[in-house]
């Protein structure tokens, strides 16, 4: 598919290309022809304006550039003057195109065999014959057309291999979601067998004969304990699919986000108390955002209820939010086994668990892939460090007035 789109991609290129390069070359050979054909009818023009009746041509008036021949005729065919000369052009050839300009209706036009444009006068007191020599146009614009087809030749080989190197690098994000996706689709389904699993050999067993009441109601628990991993599992995705969709800013009113933190910390100090560990919060007050005040609570549940799964025991959790330049900065800090610089990178990643024994307690890796959507919707940044024995989490937002 990506290999296909890449084709794409450079044979759309590669099409604009060329007929940019067809008009753009087109133009400058029909206008430098077109320019070389009023230059030759200007001069012809300029010898009969000095022809002012019967033999009165001039030798070669300043206005000629072309090598010519004219011939002015009587009204019985006699030669009453003759001007200026053609180039490799013996007498004999010169009395053919007399011959045939004489013998033919048409008052201009170009005699292909000795490359002349001829131009035929009549006037009460006989014919102005005037013959310009083309060739040299003809030379000029057969190196003008081999020159652009050079040109437009290198050009297209420069514009294929650009277009080559464009496509990589526009298809990249294509193929990073591409690849996010295949893996997003692998670990879900890995995620989801697991308990489904349990939940079809438990139901299996349920149904066979002789099984005891004690172990039936085994059988029943497991079953409930593992749809309710599926259900937590199901509400997450949901969640990342609506947040991808753009549902949260659908949301954004003015709040106060001082006020929303300290909120959102009252429901977790009795479960930190329940696992001997300590809270304590400093938040700046009168920091004002323009956002969702559902998502950027959950941003904050999240946050906190990974500090209290994967701190240590006993341990002193910090909450803190302050002023940085035009950002508010929510930060989370707690003591644990230091994360790993590869860690760092990929924590926030869907389904990446640093412990991947973790699922077994309802923990599917969603919860800061969520948070750093959210916090992206927001325009904001989210990151984690790992230095003296603590793991802290930022949360970057820009203020509004």
């Amino acid at each position: 598919m990506l290999k296909k789109l890449r084709t794409k991609f450079v044979c759309i290129m590669m099409a604009f290309v060329t007929v940019m390069l067809l008009v753009i070359f087109g133009l400058v050979i029909f206008f430098m022809n077109a320019g070389l054909e009023a230059q030759s009818h200007r001069m012809m023009q300029s010898i009969e304006s000095g022809i002012t009746g019967p033999g009165t041509l001039q030798d070669r008036p300043e206005t000629v550039s072309l090598p010519y021949f004219a011939i002015q005729l009587n009204r019985w065919g006699g030669i009453i003057a003759t001007s200026g000369f053609l180039e490799m052009k013996d007498e004999e050839t010169i009395q053919n195109m007399l011959q045939y300009v004489l013998n033919t209706e048409e008052q201009t036009g170009i005699l292909e065999e000795y490359a002349v444009r001829f131009s035929k006068i009549t006037r009460p007191t006989g014919q102005i014959l005037i013959f310009a020599d083309i060739s040299s146009q003809r030379t000029i614009m057969r190196n003008l057309i081999y020159s652009c087809l050079l040109i437009g030749t290198a050009s297209f080989l420069i514009f294929l291999g650009l277009s080559l190197l464009l496509s990589r690098w526009a298809i990249k994000p294509v193929e990073q979601a591409w690849q996010q996706q295949k893996q997003f689709v692998a670990d879900a389904s890995h995620e989801l067998k697991t308990p489904l699993t349990v939940i079809m050999t438990n139901a299996e067993l349920l149904q066979s004969n002789g099984c005891t009441e004690e172990a039936n109601r085994q059988f029943s628990e497991s079953i409930l304990t593992m749809s309710r991993q599926m259900r937590g599992l199901v509400e997450g995705l949901l969640e990342l699919a609506r947040v991808d969709n753009g549902a949260v800013k659908t949301n954004y009113v003015p709040l106060d986000l001082s006020r929303l933190v300290t909120d959102a910390v009252l429901p977790f100090e009795p479960l930190f108390f329940e696992k001997e560990m300590t809270l304590l919060t400093a938040v700046e007050p009168g920091l004002r955002v323009k956002g969702s005040e559902s998502h950027l609570r959950q941003v904050q549940d999240i946050l906190l209820d990974n500090a209290m799964k994967y701190s240590e025991p006993g341990g002193e959790i910090l909450l803190k939010l302050k002023r940085n330049s035009v950002n508010g900065v929510l930060s989370v800090s707690g003591p644990g086994e230091p994360i790993s610089k590869e860690d760092l990178k990929n924590i926030f990643k869907r389904f990446y668990r640093i412990d991947k024994a973790r699922s077994r307690d309802g923990s599917y890796g969603l919860g800061l892939s969520i948070a750093q959507s959210i916090v992206e919707e927001h325009n904001g940044r989210i990151w984690a460090e790992s230095e003296n024995g603590r793991n802290t989490f930022y949360v970057q937002l820009p203020l509004s007035d």
